[in-house]
């Protein structure tokens, strides 16, 4: 199961990032590229607690049976609501957006062994091998969405 603990899944991800056309449409959903790579880019930073998302109380989803599910069973759903602030900062230009998008995938190496980890609005608290597993089916889940 891919993770970014795991430095194949990382290099794989940002080897697909290099293939991605900015000016690609996406297979479902509103977003143009450049606006992926900062969502995506968000979402890294939010797991690294560079930023704050407000929690959204659903209890059930927050127990281990529906987390766990969630991150190793079912695929990401299409069109699935995410926290405002991972889609409020517009996107700055394509190729910067893909650069740092890069560069956050690479920092999950440095950040691994941190005691703790920032709470996920949704899911609360997870743990490193959680935060990987997220963040590489979220990337994933997007990177799709863009054939690549």
């Amino acid at each position: 199961m891919s993770t970014l603990t795991d430095p194949a899944a990382r290099r794989e991800l940002i080897a697909r990032l290099q293939q991605l056309d900015l000016d690609a449409q996406p297979a479902w959903g509103r977003m143009n590229a450049p606006r992926m790579l900062a969502h995506c880019a968000d979402a890294l930073r939010m797991a690294y607690g560079d930023m704050h998302c407000t929690a959204k109380r659903v209890p059930l989803v927050r127990t281990a049976l529906v987390r766990r599910l969630m991150l190793y069973v079912l695929p990401f759903p299409k069109n699935a609501p995410t926290a405002r602030e991972l889609l409020a900062r517009a996107p700055g230009e394509g190729e910067a957006e893909r650069e740092t998008l890069k560069a956050l995938i690479a920092r999950f190496e440095s950040e691994m062994g941190r005691a703790s980890w920032p709470e996920h609005p949704l899911f609360g608290a997870l743990d490193e091998r959680e935060w990987g597993r997220l963040a590489y089916k979220h990337l994933d889940h997007h990177l799709t969405q863009f054939r690549v």
